[in-house]
């Protein structure tokens, strides 16, 4: 793992040791920053499900203004706070079921990532919670990564792309 642009360009990342962990790949996480260029520089970004927090890594090295990452997995954490530590970066952790951590938030967000263990059906749920409690900014979007077209269509939020990476697919949602 390596940040791909900005700040920390180039850097390697503290790995996560086991088979439990599926990052973003490089090539399906450079396309999703080139997408989200112009929105990433001083934005509040959300990275859901966040593993080891390679998508929010990235969003810190290029100029995100607050970065909150959340996982069940209290090793990938660890791998998490390992990372943020080498950058000497500064982030919101916490270690809640999605459904718990969504309501609570305090804070509204220019960029939502949503990736959750592919076979788990979260992703559904997870963008149903999002647009529920409206934390998605005017302007912002909600990405959801999984491993086949995704069709959920929440009321609040609208689908406007879809761009697939091999086996990776990327879909874009929008407040209304």
């Amino acid at each position: 793992m390596r940040i791909i642009g900005g700040k920390y360009r180039g850097r390697t990342l503290v790995p996560f040791k086991g088979r439990d962990i599926r990052p973003t790949s490089d090539r399906v996480k450079e396309s999703l920053f080139n997408i989200l260029a112009p929105e990433i520089s001083g934005a509040n970004v959300l990275d859901l499900f966040c593993g080891t927090g390679s998508v929010g890594l990235e969003a810190i090295s290029r100029g995100a203004d607050l970065v909150v990452f959340n996982d069940v997995s209290a090793d990938s954490l660890g791998v998490l706070r390992k990372n943020l530590e080498l950058l000497h970066a500064q982030a919101k952790v916490y270690n809640l079921d999605f459904r718990a951590l969504l309501p609570r938030l305090d804070v509204t967000f220019d960029i939502v990532f949503i990736d959750p263990p592919y076979k788990s059906g979260f992703a559904a749920e997870a963008l149903e919670l999002v647009a529920a409690h409206s934390l998605v900014n005017t302007g912002g979007v909600a990405v959801v990564e999984s491993d086949r077209p995704f069709e959920a269509a929440p009321a609040s939020l609208v689908r406007y792309d879809e761009r697939r990476y091999g086996g990776t697919y990327l879909t874009f949602y929008s407040p209304e």
